[in-house]
């Protein structure tokens, strides 16, 4: 019985880690975007011909993002294949 409140713990933890992980990200990448977006505004009225320095900026933006959805994506899927192997855990120890 013990056992089992302590993996049912250790899950709602890790779980919880895992929004926060989530929730930092997209903070990060809020202030990245912003930060990239004051950049272009800024490139863009100092050097109207300096596009190539926006489209970097645009390109490492989007990269950052995709990176940000792979690991969310990765993440999530790890917790599920955890929650399965727990539960899995769970039902063993109570049929035996």
């Amino acid at each position: 019985m013990v056992m089992e409140v302590g993996l049912v713990v250790m899950l709602v933890v890790v779980m919880l880690l895992v929004v926060l992980l989530v929730v930092v990200m997209l903070v990060i990448l809020v202030v990245v975007v912003v930060m990239a977006m004051m950049m272009v505004l800024v490139v863009e009225t100092i050097v109207f011909m300096e596009i190539m320095v926006v489209m970097v900026v645009l390109i490492v933006v989007v990269i950052m993002v995709i990176v940000v959805v792979i690991v969310v994506v990765i993440v999530s899927l790890l917790m599920v294949k955890m929650m399965v192997m727990v539960i899995v855990v769970l039902v063993m120890v109570v049929v035996v």
